[in-house]
């Protein structure tokens, strides 16, 4: 299993979790059975958190491993006809509802056919997940997560596209109905928990819905934003915080938030008056930095900015120095360049940091 950090990153997703129905698929017959037996023993942990679960077998002996789950625990009851039967469905919903896993025979279709799309959509799944020996990798590597409209668009322009077929496959699923398609590589031991238990994951996930947004901070937000900055103000990065202040600012917050969880945050100070507002509060977890998010974050508040016509944002920084001049075109001023309300504060805090500024474009008329 992947390192992982932040432990409160595996503890957010249970009670998102509990009560939800996945849709496993899995190719029995390809996978090595270390692979399939570490999943198992994975599927029985998610099925104790109360995640309800279908099992389908896409290769291999169903019944050896109807057998093996039963082995690991896993309260498990086997449908007796095929996935695309539509009796099928009738008989998984009789098993959810007495409180059982599902093991069904998906063997006779591909692994996001239409069949098992219908069988999904009529349990009504929060997410179908493949254990495949193939995997969809772009330009090399996983998509961690692609919205469903994006990925045709990459399936249909981009050479590079390792699985093109089974990423199509999942966007039509998305596109009916099915929240997420996650596929991994079903080789990979305990792939399944590194998946569903980070903000990031490890193999591809095709989405419908919001996975990655910035929006405003909510008042129960703080606390969690607190914690968040609070180890960046230990090692200097930031100034210190109260719950009363950013309540009191709360206008000019904004997060960025990964399957709703806060990753990431920026404030857009403006000083009325002075024709300009300063982006502070620029914070990215250390387990998500290196993805462009700050640079997201910066933008996202440079145009709130524009909106406003404030023709100009400045930041004070002492350790992104290069991340506001080499990667944002920011040009390094002077504390005497600060409006006099900022410039005050900056005084009296003692703190030596580099004041970098920007000009705007002017908003677009309509």
């Amino acid at each position: 299993m992947a390192q992982i950090g932040d432990i409160r990153e595996v503890l957010q997703y249970i009670p998102q979790f509990r009560g939800r129905t996945f849709l496993v698929l899995i190719e029995a017959g390809l996978l090595p059975e270390p692979a399939i037996a570490e999943t198992l023993l994975d599927l029985a942990a998610l099925e104790d958190l109360g995640v309800k679960l279908v099992l389908g077998v896409l290769g291999g002996d169903i019944k050896d491993l109807y057998d093996w789950t039963l082995e690991c625990e896993i309260m498990a009851a086997r449908v007796q006809h095929p996935i695309a039967d539509p009796a099928a469905l009738v008989e998984a919903r009789e098993i959810l509802a007495r409180g059982q896993s599902v093991v069904v025979d998906a063997s006779a279709t591909g692994p996001l056919e239409d069949a098992v799309v219908d069988f999904a959509m009529g349990l009504g799944v929060a997410k179908v997940i493949a254990l495949l020996e193939e995997a969809i990798l772009i330009d090399g590597q996983p998509a961690h997560a692609i919205r469903a409209s994006e990925a045709i668009e990459v399936a249909a322009n981009d050479a590079d596209v390792e699985g093109r077929d089974l990423l199509l496959s999942a966007a039509h699923a998305c596109l009916r109905g099915v929240p997420r398609v996650h596929v991994l590589n079903g080789r990979r031991q305990g792939v399944l928990v590194d998946e569903l238990f980070s903000n990031e994951g490890v193999g591809t996930m095709i989405h419908a819905d919001s996975y990655r947004e910035i929006r405003p901070l909510r008042e129960e937000d703080i606390p969690e934003l607190l914690g968040m900055i609070g180890r960046s103000v230990r090692r200097t990065r930031l100034v210190a915080r109260t719950y009363e202040d950013i309540q009191s600012q709360i206008e000019d917050y904004r997060v960025l938030t990964i399957d709703d969880n806060v990753v990431g945050c920026v404030a857009l100070h403006e000083y009325a008056g002075e024709g300009c507002a300063e982006v502070a509060c620029l914070y990215v977890k250390q387990a998500h930095e290196g993805r462009g998010y700050g640079i997201d974050l910066v933008h996202h508040a440079e145009s709130m900015a524009v909106e406003r016509d404030i023709p100009k944002v400045f930041a004070l920084t002492n350790r992104a120095a290069d991340f506001f001049r080499e990667r944002l075109g920011y040009t390094q001023g002077s504390p005497a360049d600060l409006p006099k309300e900022r410039r005050d504060k900056y005084e009296a805090s003692g703190r030596d940091s580099l004041v970098f500024f920007r000009a705007l474009p002017e908003p677009v008329l309509e």
